[in-house]
């Protein structure tokens, strides 16, 4: 049988919290520049809610591509679980019937 073989490879904490302070402060310079721009405020306000529709667009297909790596990994232990079955049930000296 064949070893089994974790679909995603576990993170460290320092990845992580590298992760989590690149992202806060990424928003937290874009949010800070958006604020001060010597413009008027309803642009101030659009160039805001952009902001939110990009962030949580990249959440989406971030969650999408994981789900579709995650189903791709699923129907390839379920095949390899079938061919181990079949192969387990093959006996290449018995004679056929």
């Amino acid at each position: 049988m064949s070893k089994p073989v974790s679909s995603s490879s576990p993170t460290t904490g320092a990845f992580f919290a590298q992760a989590a302070i690149s992202f806060g402060s990424a928003v937290l310079a874009v949010g800070l520049g958006v604020a001060f721009l010597p413009v008027d405020p309803w642009i101030r306000a659009f160039l805001g809610v952009a902001m939110l529709y990009a962030i949580t667009s990249a959440f989406t297909l971030a969650k999408v591509v994981r789900d579709r790596q995650e189903d791709s990994y699923l129907l390839s232990r379920v095949d390899q679980a079938r061919l181990d079955k079949l192969l387990a049930g093959h006996d290449p000296f018995k004679e056929p019937a």
